[in-house]
């Protein structure tokens, strides 16, 4: 394949952009933002059995302690009838009366037995509540650091996106000045070696694979004319002579 030397000058060009448009989609693809917001993404899916099982608990203890508060209610609410029965002398039957006392002591020892029951159940609501708080702090701490990290990767895609964008229309513009033929050897070579498709003959080695020429390779090169589309036997890269071809 024959091209003006100039036009294979540019090939450099369109390669260097090419590249730059590839490290810019691989930067995108590839921000620590990205990598941090899966972080904490696994943080918050970590804690979520935590959280379900201690606001369990919390709900679990509530429950009990509002059954306790009915109990002791109703056992209050029943002792102090009986003692008003006890002091308004409407009693005077002593067996009644023995009666009547003995169902006071006993519904007063009923009373503190609960008390202390629920304060049991308050001391257990208190700690259970206290781990909710902990869990769900260090959830909201998590879920505003990921928010953090998606709005800065947002920022750093509309950064990426449209340098993107100038580089896209800066490589169409230049694709759009090659012969027909070449453009299509490039592409095609670019999409099989990685994203480089010509390389500059730099200090005798190949800028695409980075190998150096044999001396026969040297030998073909200097003798090729200046037109010719010359080709690396190893990687099968274009390779673009240059003043720094040092052949």
């Amino acid at each position: 394949m024959k091209a003006d030397p100039f036009v294979q000058l540019r090939l450099l060009e369109l390669q260097a952009l090419d590249s730059a448009l590839d490290r810019l989609r691989h930067r995108r693809r590839t921000l620590p933002e990205i990598a941090e917001m899966a972080r904490l993404d696994g943080l918050v899916a970590a804690l979520r059995d935590a959280v379900v099982r201690a606001e369990t608990e919390v709900s679990d203890l509530a429950r009990e302690q509002a059954k306790f508060e009915r109990e002791i209610d109703q056992v209050r609410s029943r002792k102090d009838r009986d003692e008003q029965r006890l002091t308004s002398g409407s009693i005077t039957v002593a067996k009644q009366l023995q009666d009547l006392e003995h169902e006071v002591a006993t519904l007063t020892r009923r009373q503190s037995d609960l008390e202390d029951s629920e304060l049991e159940v308050m001391e257990r609501a208190e700690t259970a509540q206290a781990e909710l708080d902990g869990l769900t702090a260090q959830r909201a701490a998590h879920l505003d650091a990921r928010a953090a990290a998606e709005s800065a990767r947002d920022a750093a895609f509309v950064e990426i996106d449209a340098e993107l964008e100038r580089t896209a229309a800066e490589r169409a513009e230049l694709a759009g000045s090659f012969p027909a033929d070449l453009l299509a050897l490039y592409e095609k070579l670019r999409a099989a070696e990685g994203g480089v498709g010509a390389g500059e003959i730099s200090r005798g080695r190949c800028g695409g694979c980075h190998l150096d020429l044999m001396n026969n390779e040297k030998s073909a090169v200097r003798a090729a004319p200046v037109d010719e589309v010359l080709r690396h036997e190893d990687c099968g890269r274009i390779m673009v002579r240059t003043a720094e071809s040092g052949l």
